[in-house]
């Protein structure tokens, strides 16, 4: 099953099949998790939405078209799951001892490496708090999950145009709160792809 395509295991879904939610959701719980959790900032709530997500997708298996990826979908639930639990909630980001190492996905790094790494993610998650929600949901699928802008202007259902201004403007509060902290570009910021 694991070489069919979303559209085929979708419809073994539609037909019933656990098994085939059980090969989508091993298939792209990776991207959910970790655009939930630097939304969010909070592992277990990652967790606890990941599960959601997949929840609502069984749920709505039957309005889900295939033939349309099912990617953006994932994207636009996750991101909203996220946006509501920090709304209600009021939680920004906060310091995770674990998130820089699981985010780069280096297991094998010196314990020097791991330092400056996590340092660095620290500089990276300060920096990240003091962006607007709005801000942050498009710099994370931008930046973490490699997206274009017409891709998150879908996803979000806004204009291209709002993303971009999004984006910029997060941009640039990220130069600035970077640039004081001894990065100076956005550029620079590691690349947290996880890998497990």
């Amino acid at each position: 099953m694991s070489d069919q395509s979303d559209a085929e295991i979708i419809l073994q879904v539609q037909a019933g099949s656990l098994e085939a939610l059980g090969v989508l959701y091993d298939r792209h719980r990776q991207l959910v998790y970790r655009t939930v959790l630097a939304i969010t900032g909070d592992p277990e709530v990652a967790s606890d939405l990941l599960q959601d997500v997949f929840l609502r997708l069984y749920r709505f298996i039957d309005r889900v078209d295939t033939s349309r990826p099912l990617e953006p979908w994932l994207y636009r639930m996750s991101t909203n799951l996220a946006y509501t639990w920090v709304k209600r909630n009021n939680h920004w980001l906060r310091p995770l001892d674990e998130m820089a190492e699981w985010l780069s996905g280096s297991s094998k790094s010196t314990p020097h490496e791991m330092v400056e790494r996590k340092d660095e993610w620290d500089q990276i998650q300060a920096a990240l708090s003091s962006l607007s929600l709005s801000q942050r949901v498009v710099v994370v699928l931008y930046y973490l999950n490699d997206l274009s802008l017409q891709e998150i202007s879908e996803i979000l259902e806004i204009p291209v145009g709002t993303v971009k201004s999004r984006l910029h403007y997060g941009r640039q509060t990220l130069k600035k709160k970077l640039g004081v902290r001894g990065l100076t570009d956005v550029d620079q910021l590691p690349d947290f792809k996880y890998e497990g």
